[in-house]
């Protein structure tokens, strides 16, 4: 038994058409198809959600954001690499 999960897009006519590849050549199947629809968010211009930055602003306001030390080191040395490739 193999599952599939896949999104699809019905027609104009509200059909739906899939063509899904098996390993099976000439063989009789069973099939279980559930059709639901994906509920959409409408978007912006730049494809955030409507109302993110408005329901996100603040959100860390009590806790402010902080580097690790090993970010802040990893960031050096890949700076003073570029740095030191930089004066070859």
């Amino acid at each position: 038994m193999q599952t599939i999960t896949l999104k699809a897009h019905t027609d104009y006519d509200c059909k739906l058409k899939l063509e899904i590849p098996t390993n099976l050549a000439d063989h009789e199947v069973e099939v279980v198809l559930i059709v639901q629809p994906i509920k959409t968010v409408p978007v912006d211009a730049m494809g955030y959600p409507i109302g993110y930055f408005e329901e996100t602003y603040g959100s860390f306001a009590d806790e402010p954001l902080e580097r690790n030390q090993s970010a802040l080191s990893a960031a050096k040395f890949w700076s003073n690499l570029l740095k030191s490739r930089n004066n070859l």
